[in-house]
């Protein structure tokens, strides 16, 4: 048994993402616009019929998923498997900053790689926990049930290529996701792999 349609959507802006930090596992709140985007997509995402919102322990996560359940009702269950990817000596500092001070690991990192002494989380990593999260939760849910995932956008990136069949430590076929956008994924009814996406990177105007 598992839930007919997943949503996982991301947090809405906080002030790391308008200063363009790595914000990674630092518990970082929404800034202003970030809740005004959240209160605008908690509208049309309880449209979407959620039976269940699950979303990351970060508050700028929980305060996203927090408005779609005034809305619909329900409770938000938080769980760490859906926190952002760890970035290590890098969370905190801007692109500039990082290929400052660390030329040669931000090279590595920016064809895809895994810079060592960084403390970065690898990337498929993350994309086998947050995909066993969603799995475990859905499997909560009845196929005619919806359930929504409130999560960060290296997270979704690589768990949805983990649920697409893909190691995401080597795959990046995943476009990033805008602040509160989100992407629809169903069960596969034949065959591999196991999920498939159907929408991508969905916000609301403005």
């Amino acid at each position: 048994m598992s839930a007919g349609t997943v949503v996982l959507m991301r947090h809405g802006q906080t002030p790391w993402n308008l200063a363009r930090r790595l914000q990674g596992q630092a518990d970082i709140d929404l800034d202003d616009v970030g809740v005004a985007q959240a209160e605008r997509a908690a509208g049309p995402v309880a449209r979407l019929r959620p039976a269940a919102i699950v979303a990351s322990d970060l508050v700028r996560a929980r305060r996203t998923a927090e408005a779609v359940a005034e809305i619909t009702g329900l409770a938000v269950v938080t769980d760490e498997r859906l926190r952002e990817r760890a970035f290590g000596t890098w969370e905190g500092l801007n692109h500039t900053e990082i290929e400052g001070g660390w030329p040669a690991e931000y090279e590595i990192w920016g064809r895809g790689e895994q810079p060592e002494g960084i403390g970065m989380e690898d990337r498929g990593e993350v994309g086998s926990r947050v995909a066993a999260a969603v799995i475990e939760h859905a499997a909560r849910l009845g196929d005619d049930e919806n359930l929504l995932v409130v999560t960060h956008g290296a997270a979704i990136g690589a768990g949805i290529s983990a649920l697409l069949g893909h190691d995401a430590a080597h795959w990046h076929g995943i476009s990033g996701l805008g602040n509160c956008h989100w992407s629809v994924l169903h069960p596969s009814e034949r065959g591999t792999p196991a999920w498939r996406l159907h929408a991508h990177n969905v916000g609301v105007p403005g």
